[in-house]
């Protein structure tokens, strides 16, 4: 059984310990030691040193003693959006924020505590179960780097479950958007903003140029681009001589999104053109989408643990990105499981007691559902 004690404690352990993206190693070595004293196999990868963190991936092994039953495992990140120095949690009927300057932490520390308990639980219950997997990834907040350096034909898994996104528990995420950055450099060309600014070009009327008239926002039912960082100019006397802008789009059509990337690109050399100037222009591919059909295996071991633990299970769409989607890219089919975490990447973020509960509870189910699939 789901012990409420050990849960909460382990999830306030967590999440006072600060770990903002490629700055993970005293949260990983924390729970390298947790899972160690609970009896796993536990070893890090070499995944941060590849994309230049003090922090590797973390897996650990719970062995079966079900012949034949699939291997799955059980995932979330170590990572936080912003630093959580100096926290503060407070709780307030039952629900935890953060009463200092800082965000929470329980992206993803609401997902990583109750998977541990419900393995922890698991071991202590004696109930057949397959192979389990932990698997703990770092730097996913700056662009899933983590799960992508890890090796998944090493672990030889079948499918899996990644506990991060938000309520209600007893749902789950088969359905996600591709998502796509664009990183513009705007050429102006500096001049005196007093003696003579009718010889340079402002790079800030470009851009201005070009965002007037883009459409930004809420395209279409599944589609969003945003504007989300400028900055530009070198001082105030002098005409702005670049600017640089980083933007995204997201879509679950692959041709919607397509298209407003090269609305969004065609705006800017419009306006580069229309100023006699240029603009250079970088176009990444973030990740890709993922569908996962209601009938496979890691969809319907959820539903059947979502409804065994009491709740109305709902299959999700969403726009938002996670590890899920590199494994899934790399071929290793898995959903992500809906958390208590609340108003994530702000500081309103929260997430409360019985949320906690209920996601260790269902994620027990998973895995008591799971060790049944043949």
């Amino acid at each position: 059984m789901i012990r409420e004690d050990r849960l909460i404690r382990l999830f306030l352990d967590l999440i006072h310990i600060n770990a903002p993206a490629l700055q993970e190693r005293e949260a990983m070595e924390w729970t390298k030691a947790y899972l160690e004293k609970m009896g796993l196999e536990v070893r890090k990868d070499s995944g941060g040193e590849k994309i230049g963190g003090n922090s590797n991936n973390l897996i650990a092994w719970l062995r079966g003693n079900v012949p034949g039953a699939p291997k799955v495992f059980l995932s979330a990140h170590f990572d936080t959006v912003e630093p959580t120095e100096g926290l503060v949690v407070e709780e307030r009927d039952g629900v935890f924020y953060s009463a200092s300057d800082t965000i929470l932490g329980a992206d993803d520390k609401g997902g990583m505590a109750p998977a541990i308990e419900a393995v922890h639980a698991l071991m202590e219950s004696g109930e057949p179960h397959g192979d389990i997997c932990l698997l703990f990834s770092c730097a996913e907040e700056i662009g899933l780097l983590g799960a992508d350096a890890v090796d998944l034909e090493e672990l030889n898994l079948d499918f899996g479950y990644v506990l991060d996104t938000g309520p209600p528990v007893g749902s789950f995420v088969i359905r996600t958007a591709t998502h796509d950055n664009l990183d513009i450099l705007i050429h102006g060309r500096p001049a005196h903003a007093g003696k003579d600014p009718e010889n340079g070009i402002n790079a800030m009327q470009v851009a201005a140029t070009a965002i007037q008239g883009m459409c930004l926002g809420r395209i279409g039912p599944e589609t969003t681009a945003n504007l989300g960082i400028i900055e530009g100019g070198t001082a105030v006397n002098v005409v702005c001589p670049f600017v640089k802008i980083r933007a995204e789009a997201r879509s679950t059509s692959v041709a919607e999104l397509d298209a407003q990337v090269a609305h969004m690109i065609q705006r800017f050399e419009d306006a580069a053109a229309q100023w006699n100037t240029t603009v250079e222009i970088q176009h990444h591919r973030h990740y890709n989408a993922y569908q996962i059909a209601e009938d496979s295996p890691v969809v319907q071991v959820a539903l059947e643990a979502s409804r065994n633990s009491g709740f109305n299970p709902a299959l999700r769409t969403t726009l938002g990105g996670s590890d899920a989607n590199i494994y899934n890219a790399k071929g290793l089919p898995c959903i992500v499981v809906a958390t208590g975490m609340d108003k994530i990447h702000t500081h309103d973020e929260c997430i409360s007691r019985e949320s906690l509960v209920d996601t260790a509870r269902l994620t027990y189910q998973i895995l008591l559902s799971a060790s049944k699939v043949r």
